[in-house]
């Protein structure tokens, strides 16, 4: 089959930073599905994945967290799916990639597409849909309020991928008034159509933003990117004993002046189920099916921004170029061999 992977943790510029090749189809194990990959979107973990990761001397590492496809094999002890279905999904850290025709995947990790999206669409969301729903729901616990106050949340990086989904999910599930950051009219314009009550500028101080806007502390923060550089604000602006999540890599993190207001901080990685075998790892099968449903409803929308072509190393790199620049909206995807 064909894939793209690559040997050494190189630059995007480098000519071998990303390379087609052909490799043998994957077969699925007991769990597993066998899916026939039909569109596949990228995310920061693919370009950290390629600048860090070092694969074994002489391996392909295949790159890839996103995809949608048709089931065309299914493991002896499957139970979700069938041959056939139409499935999307973001599949396990530890695994070869969906930048491949053909990918295994855990059926827990699986959802059934939503009917009303193309393929691309559908490619847009599970990563970024299942890092929210765990972030929001699991982690910060938002249906739990923090007393005596008005229940809000501020969303940093609020048109990136798991931004978007969340102010969705949000503004959907819950009666949270929704703060999210934005630093261009474009990117603000995102925002507000997805769902955000209020958008500040994360380009100047976040705690002088809400204040200057007359906007109560906030009991919850979300902060997507760039935990350090806006670490002092959030320290400022969240409500005492709130909560804050955060899902990037800061070089380093000192939590000790959240003491004074009892903030308790939690992390979010989508892939800690899946590393561990966590025995409640089909709560992902369960999100993604809830997902799909609200899609379908129209309840959410894709967050697809843009389909950059075909699934080959050309494009990939584009994608992964784009990403590091750190400019984009929703989610880039790449459609069909």
């Amino acid at each position: 089959m064909r894939a793209v992977g690559h040997k050494a943790c190189l630059p995007i510029q480098h000519a071998e930073a990303l390379l087609d090749f052909e490799t043998p189809t994957p077969v699925p194990g007991p769990r597993d599905l066998l899916v026939e990959i039909r569109a596949v979107s990228v995310n920061p973990v693919d370009t950290k994945v390629r600048q860090g990761l070092i694969p074994a001397t002489g391996d392909w590492r295949i790159l890839g967290w996103d995809a949608a496809g048709i089931v065309v094999a299914a493991g002896s002890e499957t139970s979700l799916f069938k041959v056939g279905d139409e499935v999307f999904y973001s599949g396990a850290l530890g695994r070869p990639g969906t930048n491949a025709q053909f990918h295994a995947v855990d059926e827990r990790l699986v959802g059934a597409k939503p009917r009303s999206l193309t393929w691309a669409e559908a490619a847009a969301l599970p990563l970024t849909s299942v890092t929210a729903w765990e972030a929001l729901f699991d982690r910060l616990d938002v249906k739990k309020p923090v007393a005596g106050l008005k229940p809000s949340i501020l969303i940093i990086g609020g048109a990136g991928g798991v931004g978007s989904i969340s102010i969705q999910l949000a503004r959907q599930l819950t009666d949270l008034e929704i703060i999210a950051t934005a630093s261009q009219p474009e990117t603000q314009e995102w925002v507000r159509a997805l769902g955000a009550h209020h958008v500040l500028d994360h380009s100047k101080p976040l705690d002088q933003e809400l204040a200057a806007r007359g906007l109560a502390a906030p009991g919850f923060v979300f902060c997507t990117t760039h935990t350090d550089r806006h670490l002092a604000a959030i320290v400022e602006l969240i409500a005492p004993q709130g909560r804050l999540c955060l899902i990037d890599d800061p070089a380093t993190l000192d939590i000790m002046p959240f003491k004074l207001k009892s903030i308790s901080i939690h992390w979010e990685l989508m892939y800690t189920r899946s590393l561990f075998q966590t025995p409640d790892m089909q709560a992902q099968h369960t999100i993604l099916t809830e997902v799909s449903r609200l899609v379908d409803a129209g309840a959410i929308r894709t967050t697809l921004s843009e389909t950059l072509g075909t699934i080959n190393a050309a494009n990939l790199k584009k994608a992964h170029a784009l990403l590091e620049a750190g400019h984009t909206k929703g989610k880039l995807v790449l459609e069909g061999f």
